[in-house]
């Protein structure tokens, strides 16, 4: 039997009953009664602030007074029609830094209404009671192929499918969903949410999905190009920054994204291995993920390290004030410059940072935390798509994600902009909209 004390990168530290504890919901779902009282604090605002921060644009007045007046199942479409993916956005999104941030209840009060749990409340009605609330139209005879069963890529597949299209999503995991089925901390999404949600999505007709199918390998972008009246393009960012460093390929320093990805579709969390000094590097959503959850599959002590100060973290408030909830320490201002250890890594040494003339650079003072596992979180890069021209080191795209190459869109975290599930679905919706009307425009 181990526990957080043995060393090593160990499984089983903790007992079946802890993790399920330590893995239960992060947010319990608001009864009827709950989620009327934090209805009843909405002002309703007629240009409501909360609307245009959220990217998808949900009339958040009109669904909470439809739930005030006892209508959740109403108030779901509301935000349906915006978002497709509104049941786990509702779960997922960063909503103190969006439409939460910019409620007058915020500014005046320093708590705003909890419009994500709002969202969750109805949305889980609808889809617990009634079936798909859209109809498909009639078929248009037009064939879309999408690539990326991810937030982008589900999100256009279904209004796509809504306007008559017939679609075929390719992708390259045997799974659908993205990064909200492989890359988002598991209390986030529980009880297999995100498969669930894809399968209520699907109810709509009109949709094949064709698994084990990678862009560039199984299918090919001009071999889509010639079957199918136009491409989306949802691939998300299949790379991994690496630590360039010295030790950096040591043993036990893995990738954060795979830890996530294997945590999610494992059957047995006491199966699952992690350290009993755990350092993460990095400071967005990805990081906090993996120091959480490794803080709560055992490990003694988990740290994540920022090269930057606390101010310009990419994770939010809550997500930092989270980590630390959970027992995760927070360092900032120190970068990794070193890896040590015999074969495998038993120590990190990181260098305390400073601006200096708007450049960060190392101080030359440095520590050493002892670590028998470091999670990589230092961002994710796009696999090259032969033929599209890039913005930086994504996919160019200009209006609602039309690329370089006529008659091929983009959107989602392959797309410059915002890596949030919120904004990949905004940019498949409006992508699917603009292919509609090119292809009934070419139709006509």
């Amino acid at each position: 039997m181990t526990s957080p004390q043995t060393p090593g990168i160990q499984s089983g530290r903790l007992s079946q009953d802890q993790l399920a504890r330590n893995f239960e919901d992060l947010h319990a779902p608001y009864d009827p009664h709950e989620a009327a009282v934090a209805a009843d604090r909405c002002y309703f605002c007629h240009d409501a602030p909360c609307v245009t921060a959220c990217p998808t644009e949900i009339d958040i007045p009109l669904f909470i007074r439809q739930i005030a007046t006892g209508q959740p199942e109403a108030a779901a479409k509301t935000i349906f029609e915006q978002n497709i993916l509104g049941g786990m956005c509702a779960r997922v999104c960063p909503t103190e830094t969006l439409c939460e941030e910019a409620c007058v209840r915020e500014t005046a009060e320093g708590k705003p209404v909890e419009i994500g749990r709002l969202q969750r409340y109805s949305t889980d009605a609808l889809m617990t009671r009634q079936g798909h609330p859209f109809d498909r139209a009639p078929d248009t005879g037009k064939r879309v192929a999408v690539v990326g069963a991810g937030p982008a890529g589900l999100a256009c597949a279904h209004r796509l499918a809504m306007k008559g299209h017939a679609v075929t999503i390719y992708e390259a995991r045997p799974r659908p969903g993205g990064l909200n089925e492989y890359g988002i901390a598991a209390y986030k999404t529980v009880d297999g949410y995100a498969a669930r949600e894809v399968d209520w999505l699907l109810g709509i007709g009109g949709i094949t999905i064709e698994y084990r199918n990678a862009l560039g390998v199984e299918v090919s972008l001009d071999g889509l190009r010639e079957n199918f009246d136009a491409v989306f393009l949802g691939v998300g960012l299949a790379g991994v920054n690496l630590l360039e460093i010295e030790g950096g390929e040591k043993a036990g320093v893995e990738d954060a994204v795979r830890f996530i990805s294997d945590l999610r579709q494992s059957d047995d969390l006491a199966a699952l291995p992690v350290g009993r000094n755990v350092v993460v590097i990095g400071g967005g959503m990805t990081a906090v993920d993996a120091a959480v959850q490794s803080k709560l599959l055992g490990a003694e002590t988990v740290t994540l390290a920022y090269r930057r100060a606390r101010e310009e973290m990419p994770a939010s408030g809550f997500e930092q004030d989270l980590a630390a909830s959970k027992g995760v320490r927070l360092m900032f201002n120190v970068m990794p410059v070193a890896m040590h250890g015999n074969g495998a890594v038993r120590e990190i040494e990181l260098e305390y940072t400073e601006l200096v003339d708007g450049k960060l650079q190392g101080t030359g003072e440095t520590i050493r935390l002892p670590a028998d596992q470091v999670f990589r979180a230092i961002g994710q890069t796009l696999s090259p798509v032969d033929g599209l021209d890039l913005e930086g080191r994504k996919v160019k795209v200009t209006g609602a994600g039309r690329t370089s190459v006529p008659g091929v869109w983009a959107g989602g975290d392959c797309t410059p902009g915002e890596d949030l599930t919120v904004v990949a679905v905004a940019e498949g919706r409006d992508a699917a909209e603009d292919i509609h009307a090119t292809l009934m425009a070419t139709a006509g």
